[in-house]
């Protein structure tokens, strides 16, 4: 029996996959439990057009990290901590702080987006990675002064 899955099955196959499976299999376990539907042109339409959905979805999505990456990238973000010798601060920067300071900017981004590959804890200037998606990933500036 043919079938499209709906989510991903263990040693089966992903989400969207057509497969011949046993008839027992089919009814008993996939279609069952919701995690599949028995293959026929509707069910094949169907699937058709939700991939071309999620597709126009996801460049939508893209589209719009990708202006969202435009205007965060014009602005460069600025903290002042209090520095000793050697251009070494008393504290760093964290990607919370980051992510407060965008906030007041009027950016809302997720803390786990935003990657240090190195600790900010000197004065100058750091570039900072932030993935908004798998395909907008971009660097800003982020310039540590210090305090006075």
């Amino acid at each position: 029996m043919k079938v499209i899955l709906l989510q991903d099955v263990k040693k089966q196959g992903k989400k969207d996959d057509i497969l011949e499976v046993s008839d027992g299999y089919a009814n008993n376990f996939l279609i069952k439990n919701h995690l599949a539907v028995p293959y026929s042109k509707k069910s094949k339409e169907v699937l058709d057009t939700e991939i071309e959905t999620r597709k126009d979805n996801e460049t939508k999505l893209i589209a719009e990290c990708q202006k969202q990456a435009i205007e965060i990238q014009k602005k460069p973000l600025v903290f002042y901590l209090a520095a000793g010798n050697d251009s070494k601060t008393f504290g760093t920067v964290s990607a919370k702080q980051i992510t407060e300071e965008l906030k007041k900017q009027g950016f809302v981004i997720d803390k786990k987006c935003i990657h240090l590959d190195h600790t900010l804890d000197t004065l100058g200037t750091h570039k900072v990675e932030i993935e908004l998606h798998k395909k907008v990933k971009f660097n800003i500036d982020v310039q540590i002064k210090e305090k006075k």
